[in-house]
């Protein structure tokens, strides 16, 4: 008598008559793809088809309700885009994320009123407000399509981290990071971004929040007190350095990039720029200005590299990076924020040699290292060739939800100008005119949209306008955010 298991089930949905109570009788004449990817849609949001189950097959459910095959791929292919289910080949159609659950109706502790949201002056703690603030499409910037973490890939490299984990893994680790990943880092760096380091000179970081905040520690000492920043420029890493004590003067940006005349003017030690793809004009420092960077740089400057969206590139090559070119002048921050998930919390700082034994002190003294399994982990997708492949899945989806993003604003806001649409994760525009787009982003979150107005990220009077994401929104949503900021602006100029 064998006394062999029978094999365990796989889960799946039941592909009969009775799957969802589906009746093909209720879709409309013509819209039987959208009637099913809604009804699939829904029944992922109630949790009725959960995360992990596989859906039935196109061939079994399309012949179950009497339609054709191409009707059923479609609707899947639909919440594929949206980052509801995945093809996992053999393995079929996969639920891999349920859309948030909707917002709770305001009562007597309600979220503040939009308008209180979007202060001309913002305060240190104003993203932390905003980013709880309910919203049914969030075009925040700098978001990833979070559905999209690739959570088969990582259980795979995490089982295989484990697999050969030895026990004296699990104790404290290098404060400068896990061997294997610095390594892995290294590889990335080379291969991505032009970058030859040893891996001995990566220091692995809680992103590049704490990379600042490492900086900052070891150049007060140093006589830098401060930090010229590129305006428009980011309005966090404005904040994370001055909540450092560091000072942060403007220096313009215009089509070329940063104004070196205006930052050797400046008389700050150091700068903190986005040189690939700026912040938020999606602007690249072009090579006149890199060769007077470089200049300055070699004349006592110091440059602190910002790489946070370097690899999401469609319509143009890859710029290479500051520190390739001058690796004793340039601090290099970057992350798998962009990438991933900020949720990972890793990200990588390269700094000059006179620095590194200062900055690994603080990283020791500030926490004693990052966690270590997440860094192996990472390391595995890295070394695999599964980062790189999650990279070219979304640099497709990207760009459909770009072309989206830029199509909708050309029909609905056609007086608005659109920077920035070759790379990133996000647009810029612009508005002729008497608008002030704090006004503007409060009347979008009052229409359920949520935004950033671009004097935010401003310190000298600049044009109005919004920072958009569209990396985490379908071409659904993204049509109608647009549509909800259209109305709003024509409410405010009525």
């Amino acid at each position: 008598m064998s006394r062999a298991k029978p094999p365990l089930p796989e889960r799946s949905i039941t592909a009969g008559s009775d799957f969802l109570h589906l009746d093909v009788a209720d879709a409309p004449p013509g819209g039987r793809a959208d009637w099913l990817a809604a009804r699939l849609r829904a029944a992922i949001a109630d949790g009725r088809i959960p995360v992990g189950e596989r859906l039935p097959s196109s061939r079994v459910l399309a012949g179950d309700l009497g339609v054709s095959r191409g009707v059923v791929t479609e609707a899947y292919q639909r919440l594929v885009e949206e980052g509801r289910v995945a093809g996992r080949g053999r393995a079929g159609t996969v639920v891999v994320a349920a859309p948030p659950a909707p917002a709770p109706p305001p009562g007597p502790a309600a979220a503040p009123a939009p308008a209180t949201l979007f202060p001309s002056a913002p305060s240190s703690d104003i993203f932390d407000a905003v980013r709880t603030a309910p919203a049914r499409i969030d075009l925040t910037p700098g978001v990833p399509d979070l559905a999209a973490f690739p959570r088969a890939d990582w259980l795979r490299a995490e089982r295989t981290v484990l697999r050969h984990l030895a026990a004296a893994d699990f104790g404290y680790g290098d404060p400068r990071g896990a061997p294997t990943l610095r390594r892995a880092v290294a590889g990335w760096l080379a291969r991505n971004r032009g970058i030859a380091v040893d891996p001995a000179d990566v220091l692995v970081t809680a992103g590049v929040s704490q990379a600042l905040g490492l900086l900052a520690q070891v150049l007060r000492p140093h006589g830098i007190d401060r930090v010229a920043v590129e305006e428009p420029g980011s309005l966090g890493v404005r904040q994370h350095l001055n909540n450092w004590g560091l000072a942060t003067p403007p220096v313009a940006v215009d089509a070329a990039g940063l104004r070196v005349d205006e930052l050797a003017a400046s008389g700050a030690g150091a700068v903190m720029l986005t040189p690939a793809h700026q912040f938020p004009t999606g602007v690249v420092l072009d090579g006149e200005r890199r060769r007077r960077l470089v200049a300055w740089a070699r004349a006592g400057g110091l440059i602190i590299e910002d790489d946070y969206d370097a690899e999401h590139r469609y319509d143009r090559p890859p710029v290479p990076a500051l520190r390739a070119l001058l690796p004793d002048q340039v601090c290099y921050a970057g992350s798998v924020s962009k990438l991933l998930a900020p949720a990972l919390r890793v990200g990588w700082l390269l700094v000059p040699a006179r620095h590194r034994d200062a900055v690994v002190a603080a990283k020791r003294n500030a926490d004693l290292g990052n966690s270590v399994l997440p860094q192996l982990v990472l390391a595995e997708l890295m070394t695999s060739g599964a980062l790189e492949r999650q990279l070219r899945l979304l640099r497709r989806r990207h760009v459909r939800r770009r072309d989206a993003m830029v199509a909708a604003l050309r029909r609905r806001l056609p007086a608005a100008t659109v920077h920035g649409a070759a790379a990133g994760l996000h647009l810029m525009v612009t508005f002729d005119g008497d608008v002030r787009d704090t006004e503007l982003a409060a009347a979008a979150l009052a229409g359920g949209v949520k935004v950033q107005p671009l004097s935010w990220h401003c310190q000298r009077p600049y044009r109005p306008g919004l920072v958009l994401g569209y990396a985490a929104n379908t071409p659904t949503d993204i049509e109608d955010g647009i549509a909800t900021i259209a109305a709003a602006l024509r409410r405010l100029s009525s």
